[in-house]
């Protein structure tokens, strides 16, 4: 596997929301992060839309990228064929091979056999140009629903980004998610949660930490996607809450990280 980084390792950095940085954190600059940890993928989410770049921007991208020998991935959120019409010759300007598309709540009420036929018109245009779509499993959409819809694709340029914690919200375990998705997975988001009990006894919190030191079942998740090709990137991302102090804040984004890297070097099968 090849590790990567994602670009919501970095959400308070780069911004979301209300709570934007005096300079966010750009493209360039998180590529120059990643290759500092020797890691070898860069996935730009819809917290950096690269749709907003020029294309000078874009081949500046790759150049640099290739420079280092790294791969270079897109991602939207919520399905969106304009939108994704649009960053398939973006995947293509920066030799992309995975467009992350994020499913959730609203996606959920279109019936799949809809949304089934709207991809299925994307899918020719993303393999002119070397893409694969990867449906992320986000905190609204449930796996089985994802099955059920590539199941009536039924096409190999369609798979699933698995991500090892966002269905908690969905109502399912991380180990019955990974299960369910791991025979069609092509892309992985690799992160770590606690379950913290409320110090009054009101139910209990789940938040992120640095790989490898929650209730991730990490040795269990790998192996699951064993019969994954050699190539498939793996993507470090984050769930660190933010506190008052934004700068302290910021500044604990790449301490997580360096923590976060570590762990990965040691735990994943790297190719």
């Amino acid at each position: 596997m090849k590790l990567g980084l994602g670009s919501y390792a970095f959400r308070w950095s780069i911004g979301i929301g209300d709570r934007q940085p005096p300079r966010p954190m750009t493209a360039m600059e998180l590529l120059e992060i990643a290759h500092r940890h020797g890691l070898s993928v860069v996935q730009y989410a819809d917290n950096l839309p690269l749709d907003r770049l020029g294309a000078d921007e874009h081949l500046a991208l790759k150049a640099r990228a290739d420079r280092y020998g790294m791969a270079l991935e897109l991602g939207t959120q919520s399905f969106d064929a304009e939108e994704l019409a649009r960053y398939i010759p973006i995947g293509a300007r920066l030799g992309a091979r995975i467009l992350r598309v994020a499913l959730d709540a609203e996606d959920a009420q279109v019936p799949v056999p809809e949304l089934a036929a709207q991809l299925r018109e994307l899918l020719p245009d993303g393999k002119r140009a070397g893409l694969r779509f990867a449906i992320e499993n986000h905190f609204n959409y449930p796996s089985p629903r994802m099955v059920e819809l590539l199941d009536q694709v039924a096409d190999e340029s369609l798979g699933v980004c698995l991500d090892v914690a966002n269905s908690i919200c969905a109502g399912e375990w991380p180990m019955t998610t990974v299960r369910m998705l791991a025979p069609y997975t092509i892309n992985l988001h690799l992160k770590d949660y606690q379950i913290t009990p409320d110090p009054h006894g009101v139910g209990f919190r789940i938040h992120g930490t640095p790989l490898g030191e929650g209730r991730a079942e990490l040795a269990q998740i790998l192996d699951c996607l064993s019969h994954c090709p050699p190539e498939m990137s793996v993507i470090l991302e984050h769930w660190l809450p933010h506190s008052e102090d934004m700068a302290a804040t910021r500044a604990q984004e790449h301490a997580w990280l360096e923590r976060t890297v570590a762990a990965a070097k040691r735990l994943v099968p790297l190719n």
